[in-house]
């Protein structure tokens, strides 16, 4: 998921979009707002590819990055990945 808001995708390091797996879209958006939002409202959605090919992604700096896409939750930045759920 990218979003509209650049400075924002910017300043929070989200400048290459969130990558999520959930069982749907509304269900990502809600797991945005946990895990990356902590809550706060999720920025206007600019961008979304369902069923990414994760080998499509930047090879320098989003693969280095993500965690396993398999597991719920947020897998890019792995930062935000909650592996105690």
């Amino acid at each position: 998921m990218g979003f509209s808001d650049r400075q924002l995708a910017h300043h929070e390091g989200l400048g290459y979009g969130v990558g999520v797996t959930a069982f749907s879209l509304d269900d990502a958006v809600r797991v945005l707002g946990q895990q990356v939002f902590e809550e706060s409202p999720v920025p206007s959605i600019e961008r979304i590819i369902e069923d990414v090919d994760v080998s499509s992604l930047d090879p320098n700096h989003v693969l280095p990055n993500i965690a396993p896409p398999v597991f719920y939750g947020v897998w890019y930045p792995s930062a935000f990945m909650k592996w105690d759920r």
